[in-house]
């Protein structure tokens, strides 16, 4: 199969869809890869490197997608994107669809067929190919909440893990999957005062059981997480409901009753945010401040570390890569969990989340033929 490599184009998005080292897989099952010029500049991998790997190199994005049968990209596809894609074709990325009915509409148009990271499944009911960006993700959050808490950044002016004398910061963590988990040992190493929010008892245990008592639990009800929200200096958003909208948990009221100049980091913005306040943002203009909070909702958090995010990605896709690339659509016929990741196909919605979003019909993903 020829599998293509455009240079993504969001707005501070400097990870690649395949590394070098991924390349020279694909080369070696078989496959002709294409990779546009200048594509890994944001891990430090020169066109020569790709080269050297067994690619060769395009002058331009149309060229890929012209000449492509497969589009291996990270981020969804921008609207200048979606009219090169076409019928047949296949693409191999995060999509997000739920919150975003244009990006459906476009690739619904395409005919293309279209599998999103997110929502791969693994025998555990794991989404793996989302599960490293998540760490990277909450990881980033404490990052991001640190400095946004500054004075100059419109925060309290307090120091996530205080001092000998001065308490720490109180940070409220909404989630206690991957992200959550992530930021809450984030928080901990930083000397933070940490909660973590959920609706899982057994998860909640588990927590309990992995941080020795260090992080406080509590059960996710509206009471505790107006509780929480209400004194934390920091609050991260953490909640996924797999390819669906995440649900708004933190109403604009609530954030009226917060701490003048507290966070908040959304980093389920990518799937509309758990916040009723949140809108997305970009690594350019990072905050906005909202009822007196300020608001970190970048929607493309680990694109601020590629190197570590691009390779951290494509381990995690490359054997998924390489069923499509080597069995096109017989892979997701024969994978269930590659068919859990199938949302579009040949002008269908083959995502249950997604239609119920947007209030769209949709055909199961099982009654695609190979």
């Amino acid at each position: 199969m020829r599998v293509g490599v455009p240079r993504e184009i969001k707005t501070h998005e400097y990870r690649v869809g395949l590394t070098p080292g991924a390349v020279r897989e694909y080369v070696r099952a078989g496959n002709a890869v294409l990779v546009e010029k200048g594509a890994g500049a944001g891990i430090g991998a020169a066109d020569d490197t790709y080269r050297k790997a067994g690619a060769t190199i395009a002058d331009t994005a149309d060229e890929i997608f012209a000449q492509a049968d497969m589009i291996v990209k990270v981020k969804e596809p921008q609207a200048s994107e979606w009219t090169k894609l076409r019928e047949g074709q296949i693409l191999f990325t995060y999509l997000h669809l739920a919150p975003d009915p244009a990006q459906t509409r476009g690739l619904l148009a395409s005919g293309c067929t279209a599998v999103a990271y997110e929502t791969v499944t693994d025998p555990k009911g794991g989404l793996p190919l989302l599960a490293p960006m998540s760490e990277v993700a909450g990881r980033l959050s404490i990052e991001a909440a640190g400095s946004a808490l500054q004075r100059h950044a419109g925060g309290r002016g307090l120091l996530i893990g205080g001092v000998p004398g001065v308490p720490p910061a109180k940070i409220a963590v909404i989630g206690g999957g991957v992200v959550g988990t992530h930021a809450a040992r984030m928080a901990v190493g930083l000397g933070g005062e940490v909660t973590v929010l959920d609706r899982s008892i057994p998860r909640l245990r588990e927590l309990d059981d992995l941080f020795a008592g260090r992080v406080r639990t509590r059960f996710a009800t509206i009471e505790a997480i107006e509780d929480e929200v209400f004194s934390a200096d920091v609050v991260i958003g953490a909640v996924l409901v797999p390819g669906a909208s995440a649900p708004k948990l933190v109403t604009r009221e609530m954030l009226k009753s917060m701490k003048p100049a507290a966070v908040v980091v959304d980093v389920a913005i990518d799937q509309g945010g758990c916040f009723e306040t949140s809108h997305a943002t970009t690594h350019d203009a990072p905050t906005y401040v909202c009822e007196g909070v300020v608001h970190y909702c970048v929607a493309n958090m680990p694109g601020a570390v590629p190197l570590t995010s691009s390779h951290a990605l494509n381990n995690a896709t490359l054997p998924f890569g390489l069923a499509l690339a080597g069995k096109g659509i017989a892979a997701i016929a024969e994978d269930p969990h590659l068919r859990a990741g199938l949302n579009v196909h040949r002008g269908r919605l083959t995502s249950r989340a997604v239609a119920e979003s947007q209030g769209l019909s949709y055909v199961a993903p099982e009654t695609i033929a190979a």
